[in-house]
């Protein structure tokens, strides 16, 4: 394997460039998660995976409940599937706790304090059944809990990490949470060794090719853990070395055959890009500022054979979805076909 194979094997690995799933929930799985902060772009994150998927269609995922967006891993919001978000939950939860203490600590957010909080919630939750962040926040006000300062982010994710809550149907098209035990009232449960080769496994298999690196990065376990859970699922991989990085491939994978003019419209904060500790296979030292911004805002980038070549944005008006380009450099014009059918499988799954 050359530096050059690694863009064309992540999409592949990625489902991106020859996507083999078909719901969105399978793809999540396989995925392990799937960063999801922005809402509408992480709808998007997952339709550009899936064969002449629609928007409808993801959201009909996230109405089910098949696919739950919550906190997990390092943590951000994350889209994942709901046959793993327990496991997930149980690996991850205390980790994300113990960076949270200083700013609790800041905003006089005390245990006992989040403990309270939770009752109020799951009161409301029980009582009224899936309610969107704003009717959440009014009832931890009428219960007399601050909520200015972004407090009431912190309780909510207190009680996702406590796994009182996750993500519910949607109410009008706009997100709602609902209790856990309700929304997967199965639990998948895994013990700790069992979680970090489950975990490494997604990673390796979906991420490919990676480093050990990458994964402590995206996974937001300790060193220790993430050699653990390599260690434990290596006899699957293979390891190949570039300068002085070792990349970790499925034994089953076949280099491909490169093909050209491929051109991708990725969204914000997409798995492609963000889930590397070191991003320089993608896109190059010069251009990333113009895609990441120092506070971490990943912008929707121009994907052109496997590299990012531009950054891109959306205006959606009435019946119609403006797609507007910003390339690093004058693109080839050869591309122009494969960049109108990318715009062309954005609006098809907007609807627009």
């Amino acid at each position: 394997m050359k530096s050059t194979d690694i863009p064309h094997i992540r999409l592949l690995s990625q489902q991106i460039a020859e996507p083999t799933f078909t719901k969105a929930k399978d793809l999540v799985a396989w995925m392990g998660v799937m960063q999801a902060q922005d809402y509408n772009m992480a709808k998007w994150a997952v339709g550009i995976r899936l064969p002449k998927a629609t928007e409808q269609m993801v959201e009909v995922a996230i109405h089910k409940g098949e696919i739950l967006r919550t906190h997990l891993l390092r943590p951000t919001w994350h889209f994942v599937s709901a046959d793993d978000i327990h496991w997930m939950l149980s690996l991850s939860a205390a980790k994300i706790k113990a960076k949270l203490k200083t700013r609790h600590k800041q905003l006089e957010l005390t245990e006992s304090a989040c403990k309270k909080s939770n009752k109020v919630i799951e009161k409301a939750l029980t009582k009224n059944g899936h309610l969107t962040r704003k009717e959440l926040v009014a009832a931890l006000k009428a219960a007399k809990f601050p909520v200015d300062e972004n407090r009431s982010s912190h309780l909510l994710l207190w009680a996702e990490l406590d796994g009182l809550i996750c993500s519910g149907s949607l109410k009008d098209k706009e997100p709602t949470y609902a209790l856990l035990d309700e929304r997967v009232p199965q639990k998948k449960i895994l013990n700790k060794e069992e979680s970090l080769a489950a975990l490494a496994d997604r990673y390796f298999n979906s991420h490919a090719p990676a480093t050990l690196q990458d994964f402590v990065w995206w996974s937001g376990l300790s060193i220790t853990e993430a050699k653990q859970g390599l260690e434990l699922i290596k006899d699957n991989f293979q390891a190949e070395k570039i300068s002085d990085q070792i990349y970790w491939l499925p034994q089953s994978f076949s280099f491909p055959v490169k093909k050209e003019s491929a051109v991708y419209l990725l969204p914000a904060y997409d798995e492609y890009i963000i889930s590397y500790k070191d991003r320089s296979a993608v896109i190059s030292a010069e251009n990333a500022p113009t895609a990441i911004s120092n506070n971490g805002i990943f912008w929707p980038v121009i994907i052109i054979n496997g590299k990012a070549a531009g950054v891109w944005k959306r205006t959606i008006k009435k019946d119609k979805t403006i797609v507007e380009t910003e390339f690093f450099k004058e693109p080839p014009q050869a591309i122009k076909k494969s960049l109108d059918r990318a715009g062309k499988a954005y609006r098809d799954f907007v609807g627009r």
